[in-house]
């Protein structure tokens, strides 16, 4: 997704001041995000690619008509502008915290029940809702028992289908101990590409969600992961989230954050428990 430089831009497509105020606008209400003012280029890169697929003349004409509605291109558009940057294991100490602390107090607490729901809020290809499962399966055993569902949601439809696939390129097992990629992957295409086992693919529910429209869950969160992703949304928008995030888990439930995120002035609804983990205070 690397952006084309400004110069190409006025050769190719001209984008005016007033095309990317408009771009701005349009990205903050549909998909909460704060486009800064050093972005023109990512626009124009990932942008111009729509006005060449839909062989438009400018980006006046492609404004147009996603003010208008734009159907179908809305999607293409959100798809466009977002950025997806994942890896397995990713920030590790939160994996870690989950098999050695959460995972057990919940196995503790609700021996009865055994139903465990897990949010990964921005998961992107794949990678960090395969490694919650990763992480359930090897800590609380054969879960022929427990009724286990880790929900992912990105608002970028064409990573959710790589996600849902499940296939990844090689280069991204590196970071992976050899031990989890022999128990959770089959190797294809001569090893170049490794597929998730069915057995971890079944514990994750992928769904397109925008964050700042409608969510249709209802039900209990142990665990929310939105890490990497408020970064991108002003501060009412971050406090309108957490709000909403909080309503939707129990006194002592957690919400882990991204290595640059904090809940400071943001939410009074959690306290910090470890590093850039968060749990929801009693009411």
């Amino acid at each position: 997704m690397d952006a084309v430089p400004e110069t190409s831009a006025r050769r190719d497509y001209p984008l005016s001041e007033q095309d990317f105020q408009r771009v701005r606008a349009l990205v903050y209400a549909q998909i909460g995000i704060s486009l800064a003012d050093n972005k023109r280029a990512l626009v124009y890169g990932r942008l111009s690619r729509r006005l060449r697929a839909l062989q438009l003349a400018d980006f006046d004409s492609y404004l147009n008509l996603l003010e208008r509605g734009g159907g179908e291109e809305l999607q293409h558009f959100h798809n466009a502008i977002t950025t997806n940057l994942t890896s397995f294991f990713r920030e590790r100490h939160h994996f870690e915290y989950l098999a050695t602390q959460l995972l057990p107090a919940l196995e503790r607490r609700g021996a009865q029940a055994r139903r465990l729901r897990i949010w990964s809020a921005g998961c992107s290809s794949g990678e960090e809702p395969y490694s919650i499962a990763m992480v359930i399966r090897e800590t609380l055993g054969e879960l022929r028992d427990w009724d286990v569902r880790v929900l992912a949601t990105d608002v970028d439809t064409s990573v959710l289908d790589h996600a849902r696939a499940g296939c990844y390129v090689a280069e991204r097992m590196e970071k992976l101990e050899s031990a989890r990629v022999q128990r959770w992957f089959s190797r294809e295409a001569g090893g170049q590409r490794y597929r998730i086992c069915d057995e971890i693919k079944s514990l994750v529910s992928f769904k397109a969600l925008n964050l700042v429209q409608a969510w249709p869950m209802r039900g209990k969160f142990a665990a929310i992961f939105c890490r990497n992703v408020v970064i991108y949304f002003d501060r009412d928008t971050q406090r309108r989230i957490f709000a909403r995030m909080q309503a939707l888990q129990r006194a002592g439930d957690h919400l882990f954050l991204g290595h640059s995120e904090s809940l400071l002035s943001i939410s009074s609804d959690y306290r910090l428990a470890g590093q850039t983990i968060y749990r929801k205070c009693p009411p």
